[in-house]
């Protein structure tokens, strides 16, 4: 059977860390930013974890 072939969107978009959690970056944080709190725009720079009942889905993705 040959390989799985990786989703190329989800590759640039997830990164698995050493203890195996997927990492990804916040939404909502390109454009119409003026309304937003600088508070806000702030804790969007930080990257996340993805959720454990998501994680097995984009783990086959990438």
């Amino acid at each position: 059977m040959p390989k799985m072939k990786t989703r190329r969107g989800a590759a640039k978009r997830f990164k698995v860390t050493a203890s195996g959690k997927v990492k990804r970056e916040k939404g909502f944080a390109n454009h119409i930013l003026t309304k937003k709190s600088t508070k806000r725009k702030r804790n969007l720079r930080q990257s996340t974890t993805v959720a454990s009942v998501d994680e097995s889905r984009v783990k086959k993705m990438i």
